[in-house]
């Protein structure tokens, strides 16, 4: 995967500055008398908007199995890579470290944290603490009809599971739980419970880089099972396939 091409050093100077009028010197902050300084927070903009999607493109890498547990990588390679400076590869790798998925190797890079069970199995057991009491809150309080329109999300993970990328997979089971839990109208649950469920899907070391398509199309039908449950209201069966969905695949 590639991230869009960006305009680099002086180049990306010259085409700010032309692009607003100014001397091209301007652009690298030597000001004239006759025109104002570029606004910094346009700068800002630009820089950020790479960032992330460094970031979205190294999340994918993960959850695909492309960065593997216990491997350095260092931000000029995976510039390379994405076609853009180590710069931007630095901040988003940053970020995946505040985040637990690599740790900073002095020198060298970045190294793809290695998880194992037991990790994956707190993670689990954090989001069925934190999940399955609002789903069931909500299978009680929630209309049909609002869990009707819902229905969308969960055939998208059934066609991402058939397509067999764990990357596209993991982004519509994500959208799904995440349209689940935004009924409950709590900001910061959907947030939290997010970013528990980003990183329960990271590959841990020792076992195969991905999870297979029979698995994912598995997963995704107890989305569909879920949801026609929550639809005629039945209790009883959304709290086994909800308590099902949790002890089982992230």
């Amino acid at each position: 995967m590639r991230v869009p091409a960006q305009p680099r050093g002086a180049d990306r100077d010259r085409d700010r500055a032309h692009s607003a009028g100014e001397p091209a010197g301007a652009a690298r902050g030597e000001h004239t008398h006759s025109e104002p300084p570029p606004s910094r927070p346009r700068a800002l903009v630009q820089r950020s908007s790479v960032r992330g999607q460094v970031l979205d493109a190294l999340r994918t890498a993960l959850v695909a199995g492309e960065l593997r547990p216990g491997q350095v990588y260092s931000a000029p390679a995976l510039g390379e890579r994405f076609g853009v400076s180590a710069t931007p590869v630095r901040e988003a790798m940053q970020q995946l470290a505040l985040e637990g998925a690599v740790e900073v190797v002095l020198n060298r890079g970045f190294r793809v944290v290695e998880r194992g069970d037991r990790e994956l199995a707190e993670l689990a057991e954090v989001r069925a603490l934190i999940e399955v009491p609002v789903m069931l809150r909500l299978a009680r309080t929630v209309p049909a009809e609002r869990w009707a329109e819902l229905r969308p999300f969960a055939e998208a993970t059934v066609r991402a599971a058939s397509s067999g990328c764990p990357a596209t997979y993991a982004e519509a089971d994500r959208a799904f739980h995440r349209a689940v839990l935004g009924l409950a109208g709590n900001d910061q649950l959907v947030r939290i419970a997010g970013d528990l469920h980003r990183r329960a899907q990271w590959p841990p070391a020792g076992a195969p880089s991905v999870r297979g398509r029979a698995d994912l199309i598995a997963d995704a039908h107890e989305h569909t099972a879920l949801l026609d449950a929550l639809i005629a209201g039945d209790p009883d069966v959304v709290r086994s396939l909800v308590g099902e969905h949790f002890t089982g695949a992230p």
